[in-house]
């Protein structure tokens, strides 16, 4: 893309560090040729995005009741992501909503757009605790996927979360923390990207996922 092409939607729902997840997008879009970050709820707004970032802090059923609460946002999303293919972020519950279900204070329906479940973290080891919180190094093959340019495994990246992505097709789990067990820490399809790290919290690593993501031509 050349200068001043992106234009990048953040989706307030009501859930997520909106200004800390702009203010990343802001430098890493500045890095990578320039454009407009924008927080919205107004599906209007998702027609002329050229990247769309779904953000989520909390418990999974209360992220979705509040995408449920905003009206058209779920149809707008369908339409742009789905039918229209515009690169996609979801971030920490963000990127959980992205399945089909969650388990989180009760069964919840996900966005259904990558199959699987959205489960407790179960830890081999008894003395680690939940929520699993910190710095873990990421486990992946750089050539799946061309958001990991420049990027090498065992780069550490920034969690909070007690439940994971357990994905139905296990090549759409695109990276992984070790944490008593191998946890999801990368989801993907096509023109989908979900991240259960915080990109806008992982320093220098998370910059560059970012302006890897805007690069990305799915």
């Amino acid at each position: 893309m050349t200068s001043n092409n992106f234009n990048i939607a953040i989706i307030d729902y009501g859930s997520g560090n909106l200004r800390s997840v702009a203010k990343a997008f802001e430098q890493a879009c500045a890095e990578a040729g320039g454009g407009e970050v924008v927080v919205t709820n107004e599906p209007a707004v998702l027609r002329g995005a050229s990247h769309i970032v779904l953000p989520g802090v909390g418990a999974f059923a209360d992220c979705k009741r509040g995408l449920d609460a905003v009206p058209g946002l779920i149809d707008a999303l369908n339409q742009e992501v789905i039918t229209n293919a515009k690169p996609f972020l979801g971030i920490c519950v963000g990127m959980q909503l992205m399945a089909t279900v969650g388990l989180e204070h009760g069964k919840t329906d996900g966005l259904g757009w990558i199959g699987g479940r959205v489960v407790a973290i179960e830890p081999a080891d008894e003395n680690l605790k939940i929520p699993h919180m910190g710095w873990n190094a990421l486990d992946f093959d750089p050539a799946v996927n061309a958001v990991f340019a420049n990027i090498d495994p065992g780069v550490h990246a920034y969690f909070v979360h007690s439940y994971q992505f357990d994905a139905a097709d296990p090549t759409q789990m695109l990276a992984r923390v070790d944490y008593g067990g191998p946890v999801t820490a990368i989801v993907g399809r096509e023109n989908m990207l979900g991240t259960q790290f915080h990109p806008e919290k992982s320093q220098q690593f998370g910059l560059r996922f970012i302006a890897n993501f805007l690069r990305w031509q799915p």
